[in-house]
């Protein structure tokens, strides 16, 4: 199986809980859920049902609604049903894609009160309003989110465990990494940039290496999103596919936020904030809010009208951005392949680093000041971190680039509240005018 680093988190749940809550785990579709939950319980438990409620037999739903009075009885169908023996406290029950039948996370709580068995849901949109209507959400649940894959795992993927030791060691010390070993990283992270993170994508390219198949894979998951979009967005599903549409052509712009006016001119976010909602309850994007007055506390003034909106999987980006073209025609696979990116560069760039941060835990947020009567004055700053109780810029460049002005003017203006600074960029680590320039790939360890 593909090596992921939430097995971990999975069994530290299974060890400190010791089944006095169900665990739930969030994230997009085909993100790896169900199959490393599956993987999970047939390695940790004595035996394991999986239901999975998005093609449920009868007979199953039956037993939730006429056997829940009687747990007995509900788990002796249950254990004939999937022909499977149930031992006490050595087996897992999984509710996967849950949210297709709610009920079933409302049942969790009885169950988890009888003690039994262990409980893992999954799925993806459980907090929208359809998906909790008339069910008491259960305070037995803990929740974590499961994103791609990150770099690391990729590179798991492709046999190499040694490079991020050593990239570790290396951002620990601020030390270059040497000019020969940077050019490979940067070669297995550009690999990265064209595949993505999601799990049936890399283990297609850990096989057979070729970019066509995996571009096939990748058009298929966006196919299902879109599927999903107009199955499960209900009344705003016109408005949530215009904005999923409209992602690669808004980041491929200098100033990447997000404007409804592109997508319709006549749409207001009153009327879209529900469309962009169910995007990122559904885990498909990665949201980034602008902040009007950097502090330590970025939610207490981020402005949710004026946003970047980046999507979840660089990989799929690639693919959505020339979704209507052959897989041949797809120019970012050639310049990427071969360092030779220029259009759309900052688009890539900028999505990934979004896609680490988030995965690394972080919520997204950016600075973007606009003066029309004196330009000396406007500045963007693409992400905002908090470190050491400190704001921390971070900039993405290209490898040409040869001044940060943004950077300097935010420094200046917050210098009291501004900490570590940060430039990832394509070139090796280097210390310069006070400021932290990273390879791009070591926006993991931000």
């Amino acid at each position: 199986m593909l090596k992921r680093k939430l097995y971990g988190r999975l069994k530290d749940w299974k060890q400190k809980s010791n089944g006095k809550t169900a665990l739930l785990v969030k994230g997009a579709r085909r993100v790896g859920k169900s199959y490393l939950v599956e993987a999970f319980g047939n390695n940790e438990y004595k035996s394991m049902i999986l239901i999975d409620f998005a093609n449920v037999r009868e007979s199953v739903i039956q037993i939730f609604e006429s056997d829940k009075q009687d747990l007995d009885l509900f788990f002796s169908k249950l254990s004939l049903l999937y022909q499977t023996t149930l031992y006490e406290r050595e087996s897992l029950i999984v509710f996967d894609e849950v949210q297709q039948y709610p009920k079933a996370r409302q049942f969790i709580k009885y169950l988890v009160a009888d003690g039994r068995y262990d409980y893992i849901e999954t799925g993806s949109l459980l907090s929208i309003q359809k998906n909790i209507k008339d069910i008491v959400i259960p305070s037995e649940e803990e929740h974590i989110e499961m994103y791609p894959m990150d770099f690391e795992e990729f590179l798991w993927a492709i046999g190499d465990e040694v490079t991020v030791p050593f990239l570790a060691n290396c951002y620990q010390k601020l030390e270059p990494i040497g000019q020969a070993m940077h050019s490979t990283i940067m070669n297995r992270f550009r690999q990265y940039l064209l595949v993505g993170g999601m799990p049936q994508v890399v283990e297609e390219y850990r096989k057979s290496k070729d970019f066509a198949k995996v571009d096939r894979i990748k058009r298929s998951i966006l196919n299902l999103y879109r599927e999903d979009i107009v199955k499960f967005a209900d009344e705003d599903a016109n408005k949530v596919k215009a904005v999923f549409d409209a992602i690669p052509s808004q980041l491929s712009k200098i100033e990447k936020k997000f404007t409804l006016a592109a997508v319709d001119k006549n749409a207001r976010f009153h009327t879209y904030k529900d469309a962009l909602m169910w995007l990122k309850e559904a885990m498909i994007v990665n949201p980034c809010f602008n902040v009007l007055d950097p502090n330590i506390g970025f939610a207490l003034t981020s402005d949710h009208t004026s946003r970047k909106i980046y999507l979840q999987d660089t990989g799929l980006l690639v693919t959505q951005a020339f979704y209507d073209n052959e897989f041949m025609d797809n120019a970012l696979y050639t310049a990427l392949l071969f360092d030779k990116l220029s259009v759309n560069e900052g688009m890539i760039m900028e999505n990934i680093v979004a896609q680490m941060l988030k995965t690394k835990g972080h919520q997204l947020y950016f600075y973007s000041k606009t003066d029309t009567v004196n330009r000396s004055n406007m500045m963007e700053i693409d992400f905002l971190l908090t470190k050491n109780k400190k704001i921390s810029p971070v900039e993405v460049k290209s490898a040409s680039y040869r001044k940060h002005s943004s950077l300097d003017k935010f420094r200046r203006k917050f210098s009291k509240k501004v900490g570590e600074s940060y430039i990832l960029y394509s070139k090796d680590i280097m210390l310069r005018d006070g400021v932290i320039h990273l390879p791009l790939y070591m926006g993991m360890f931000l």
